[in-house]
């Protein structure tokens, strides 16, 4: 922990956004350094434009390389752009926006030029595809929850969710082409004409009327829940006000600063800024603003996107991801009748298994996938999936009626949610999970890094189950070893042991050389140390045979 974690971010903490910007446009990549190339990981391709890795060049490429996609798939009509509050997410744009004009492509922007969380596009995508099924696509131009150095690229395909690595794959590919190519191949046009060309949509209004569909807005209203929304800087800045008004909602929007460098927010856990709303250093104003007297019944904080939520509750605090997401799927699944029987459960293998026993309590199948939203995306399509959830605190579930709502995470939709939880049962979402632990145990549940070499990560992410030997795991007979997703059978990139009442999963990481060990205990947080402990062993053990 860092000593200044938690505190508010100091003079020497800041960007220099003129530098930022600066080395967005006059950096040239080194396509030959890996650090420099295109790499689409689980949330598209991210990095800073200091390092070289996040730059115009890099973005005139992906975005030619996306409409050459575009074109070869047969999507025709137009694409839906956002961008977030980061400071590289306005020059990206201009770029994109130049390509995609430059190219012939329909675009449609925010037509109150503002910004744009990542499910307002999802929801923008699908709307249109009703009427006009695959004719459209979107651009998210975000890092997410990324610190304010950082600029980040997501596409989104008709299914109108994060792209899979059937679409990624070569779009990284022939971006990177393009950039070894010197752009040769790029059209673009002039920004002044570009954004004269572009149409454009209002992404607010459309995403905001539309949420009686999705959540009981009236049992808010009645129940006269008192709510705090933090957007922490970032593109949901507008949307919660407008939600407050339209809905005649007691919300009350206690944070609406807006600031590139982020200079309002505390530091995390490491001693960055990161606006991680799943993290208690990062929402400590958010935190302290609920221990401050009894003025609001639940708080709600969310990302740069707005697709991650973060749940503050005046007798918990910060609610754990894991915890929120198994009292959401306990509600939802009792109090939302037109959903059918067969309507599945979705969560990643890294989640916690208190889930896996709130999905049993319910007699409805679960989808255990690995990671990555992409793999909730057709069964929230075509209405099989009531609720898909990660444990890094992004989900989305369906409308009341059944039908698809966002394929992509949408952290407005599951702040809401509990606000909706506290009016119809009169319980904050902590209260309920206390009363899931008494019924199915409380786990203990923790991520910790372990070092790992280039040839080390390639060898986990390649393991079969018949690679690990041993038999047991912190005193309890191994039940399963998992190298693919039980839900999909999908490879996990990683291994994931199991026993009666304890579960780890290891997995490289994409950006240092370390690899992640998730691990959780039914039995406490004495075991959960000896899972940890043994997990090192048991990957060691694999990694060396």
């Amino acid at each position: 922990m860092h000593s200044h974690a938690g505190l508010q971010a100091r003079p020497e903490d800041l960007v220099d956004l003129a530098a930022l910007t600066a080395a967005y446009h006059d950096l040239q990549p080194d396509v030959s350094d890996v650090n420099q190339k295109v790499v689409f990981g689980t949330s598209g391709h991210r990095g800073s434009s200091l390092d070289g890795a996040f730059n115009e060049n890099h973005i005139l490429a992906i975005t030619q390389a996306i409409v050459e996609h575009r074109a070869g798939a047969g999507i025709t009509g137009p694409l839906f752009i956002g961008r977030d509050t980061h400071g590289l997410s306005e020059p990206a744009w201009r770029t994109t926006l130049e390509v995609l004009v430059g190219n012939g492509v329909e675009v449609l922007v925010d037509s109150r030029d503002g910004y744009t969380p990542t499910p307002a596009v999802s929801h923008a995508i699908l709307r249109h595809n009703r009427a006009a099924p695959g004719s459209s696509d979107g651009i998210l131009i975000t890092p997410s929850h990324n610190p304010p150095r950082d600029g980040g690229f997501k596409y989104n395909p008709p299914t109108g969710g994060p792209a899979g690595s059937d679409a990624t794959t070569p779009i990284a590919a022939r971006a990177n082409q393009l950039l070894r190519d010197g752009l040769n191949g790029v059209r673009r046009v002039p920004f002044e004409r570009a954004r004269a060309t572009v149409g454009e949509y209002d992404f607010l209004a459309h995403y905001v009327d539309d949420l009686p569909s999705v959540l009981d807005l009236d049992a808010i209203r009645s129940a006269g829940v008192r709510i705090a929304a933090d957007p922490l800087g970032g593109a949901g800045v507008a949307y919660w006000g407008e939600i407050a008004d339209r809905h005649r909602l007691d919300l009350t929007v206690v944070n609406d600063r807006v600031d590139p460098r982020w200079a309002f927010m505390p530091l995390d856990t490491d001693g960055k800024i990161r606006m991680d709303c799943s993290s208690a250093s990062a929402m400590a104003n958010l935190i302290r603003t609920m221990q401050g007297g009894a003025q609001f019944d639940i708080a709600i904080g969310n990302d740069a996107d707005a697709d991650r939520h973060g749940i503050v509750t005046p007798d918990a605090g910060l609610m754990n991801p894991n915890h929120y997401l198994a009292v959401a799927i306990a509600y939802l699944f009792s109090h939302r009748p037109r959903w059918g029987a067969e309507v599945a459960v979705g969560k990643t293998l890294v989640s916690s298994s208190m889930i896996d026993r709130v999905v049993a309590k319910l007699g409805r199948r679960l989808l255990e996938t690995p990671v990555g939203f992409k793999h909730f995306v057709p069964g929230l399509l075509d209405g099989g999936v009531g609720f898909g959830g990660e444990e890094s605190a992004g989900a989305s579930f369906l409308r009341q009626d059944g039908g698809v709502w966002t394929t992509d995470k949408d952290g407005l939709l599951l702040g809401l949610l509990a606000a909706e939880i506290q009016g119809v049962t009169g319980q904050s979402p902590s209260q309920i999970y206390a009363e899931l632990t008494a019924e199915h145990g409380a786990p203990a549940y923790a991520r910790v890094d372990a070092p790992a070499s280039r040839e080390e990560k390639a060898r986990l992410g390649s393991l079969s189950p018949a690679d690990v030997t041993a038999s047991q795991l912190a005193g309890e007979p191994i039940e399963h070893i998992l190298t693919k997703a039980p839900g999909n059978g999908e490879a996990i990139g990683g291994l994931k042991v199991v026993t009666r009442n304890a579960w780890f999963a290891a997995r490289p990481s994409g950006t240092e050389d370390v690899y992640k060990i998730y691990a959780e205990s039914f039995l406490g947080p004495d075991h959960l140390g000896e899972v940890q402990a043994a997990a090192r062993e048991v990957v060691a053990g694999a990694l060396a045979g």
